[in-house]
């Protein structure tokens, strides 16, 4: 898997996330049905527009302490920050919560939005708790189930395995486009391409928006705009 530019990457950024799952329907159909998430998440700070990044992944638990011996649980979390602070940037902290009640306690505040931004990452996708937030990191994106005020017993269980969000299962390296609409995972075979499709079907849609805006629209206007939508490349 190539990375792709901070140019390419700074492309799709500029797009919502539905418009990119718009494009990967047109590259890859197989794709119109998965691959996003399907359950609400609470986006902390849609005011950052969308955030386009490699994910990273753990899952956690706080309802109760960890079961390990404090050395084993150490070297856990001592994984955890490499996986982290490893791999092609930006990264999306990808977080799985394991508990009966999700978001039972927060892995993400102040201190740990701060040093995941200080390692290069651009933001969180859980179906666990945020709190702090007004204090959390500037520029810092986190979609999240619940806000909550408490971190509880919340510690790493696994690192760098896939995890399943709202929905979406998300492996180590995925590439992940997501705003407060959700999340997507763009596949690495047609990731370059994305952008490109992205503006033609906006293209397309402001064809049938200016038909159905204009006075006197019809069925037949309609059917004239979609047929002229879909001369365009």
């Amino acid at each position: 898997m190539k990375p792709l530019t901070k140019a390419e990457l700074s492309a799709l950024a500029k797009f919502d996330t539905p418009t990119v799952c718009n494009a990967i329907e047109e590259l890859a159909s197989e794709r119109t049905a998965t691959g996003f998430t399907t359950h609400p998440l609470v986006c902390a700070r849609p005011e950052l527009g969308a955030m386009v990044g490699y994910a990273v992944t753990a899952r956690i638990r706080a309802m109760h302490p960890s079961t390990l011996p404090k050395a084993e649980q150490e070297a856990l979390n001592k994984r955890y920050y490499e996986h982290v602070a490893a791999g092609p940037r930006p990264g999306i902290v990808v977080i799985e919560d394991l508990d009966p009640q999700p978001g039972y306690g927060a892995w993400w505040g102040e201190v740990h939005t701060t040093v995941h931004k200080g390692f290069g990452c651009a933001g969180t996708i859980t179906n666990g708790s945020i709190r702090d937030l007004p204090l959390c990191a500037p520029g810092f994106q986190m979609l999240a189930c619940v806000i909550g005020p408490s971190h509880a017993y919340v510690h790493c269980v696994e690192v760098a395995t896939p995890v399943t969000v709202a929905g979406m299962t998300v492996a180590p390296g995925d590439l992940v486009h997501a705003d407060e609409h959700g999340a997507v995972v763009i596949p690495h075979a047609i990731a370059g391409r994305v952008a490109a499709m992205a503006k033609v079907q906006m293209r397309r849609e402001a064809v049938i928006l200016k038909a159905a805006r204009a006075k006197g629209f019809t069925p037949a206007k309609l059917a004239a705009a979609a047929a002229r939508a879909k001369r365009i490349h």
